[in-house]
């Protein structure tokens, strides 16, 4: 469940990802941190995406498919700083992930459907799917989820970067917070399953491909590529898929949703793939409406409309590797 920010890493030509960010820029951040604050950190947030504005051509052109799809009317100038807006609100999830995780502070949450996932984990001896996606600051908004006794364990792709797997690690000293890797058999499903069956929650990214099983949906007026492995999950294990979504709404303030839940259950054997699509469109139905309340912290760096016209492959058990 990699994070694809201005400071981590992109993927070349080749389908590799270049490594990006060092040692000695994070720890450029971490001490305008310490000496300047959060909003110091901005500060040069801002003059650090200026950079990759003008030299990521990847980032920005990925950044691009998606701004021309919700902003269909603007022209190319304000669509520039459209995308210079993300890059920048990255940034800022990014020194907000740090600020955690370094005990230097927290954040305040408003969280929207808590008491229905108490209930849900409080019927049953099983765990939950969680769905998330890279809007907002799903790091941070794992940290909301502390008040659940249950262990949540993230299905996440290996970080290639030293420099961004030691400053930036999720929760390197919690017990609360566990890893399953996609490089895992079977790209981690069957640790997965057996999380939920120990009463787990099982996080996975919902929004980029990398390469897995993947199924079209309908989002800003076009088809889309998206991974299903959730929802194969969730079925199996027969199990709901929890949408988990959050917007910064302000310096020390998160939105977290957890209202949108979606009952995974084959309607039958023969209508296996016709319920994977309509489970897909309606997460990427919820994740449409979030996202127009925070427009500009959708952190996709991906084109998941390209290639949306081709056959999905069917329902397979890879991860979504995110």
């Amino acid at each position: 469940m990699e994070s694809h920010p201005p400071m981590t890493t992109r993927a070349d030509a080749t389908g590799r990802h270049r490594k990006r960010g060092n040692r000695l820029g994070f720890w450029f951040f971490k001490a305008t941190i310490r000496l300047f604050g959060l909003r110091g950190a901005y500060g040069l947030v801002h003059l650090v995406c200026l950079h990759y504005l003008f030299f990521d051509r990847q980032s920005v052109e990925a950044t691009m498919a998606y701004i021309r799809r919700r902003f269909p009317g603007r022209g190319y100038m304000a669509r520039i700083l459209g995308v210079y807006r993300i890059l920048v609100n990255q940034g800022k999830s990014l020194v907000d992930r740090y600020y955690l995780i370094s005990g230097l502070g927290t954040f305040e949450y408003e969280v929207q459907g808590y008491d229905e996932i108490k209930r849900i984990l409080k019927d049953s001896d099983k765990g939950l799917v969680l769905l998330t996606a890279h809007v907002g600051n799903w790091q941070v908004t794992m940290n909301s989820l502390g008040r659940l006794d249950n262990t949540v364990r993230l299905l996440m792709r290996p970080e290639d970067n030293a420099a961004v797997k030691e400053t930036l690690d999720v929760y390197p000293h919690g017990d609360k917070v566990k890893t399953i890797s996609t490089a895992s058999f079977m790209g981690g499903m069957i640790e997965c399953a057996k999380a939920l069956d120990n009463g787990e929650l099982v996080s996975i990214m919902g929004d980029r491909i990398y390469g897995a099983d993947w199924t079209t949906a309908r989002i800003l007026g076009a088809e889309a590529r998206f991974p299903h492995a959730a929802f194969t999950l969730a079925a199996a294990t027969e199990r709901p898929v929890v949408v988990v979504l959050s917007g910064k709404i302000s310096t020390k303030k998160y939105s977290v949703d957890l209202s949108h839940i979606i009952r995974t259950r084959y309607t039958s054997r023969k209508d296996r793939q016709k319920d994977i699509e309509k489970w897909v469109q309606e997460y990427a139905t919820i994740l449409e409406e979030y996202s127009g309340e925070y427009p500009y912290q959708w952190y996709l760096f991906h084109d998941i409309w390209a290639g949306a016209e081709r056959q999905a492959p069917p329902p397979g058990h890879g991860g979504d590797g995110s």
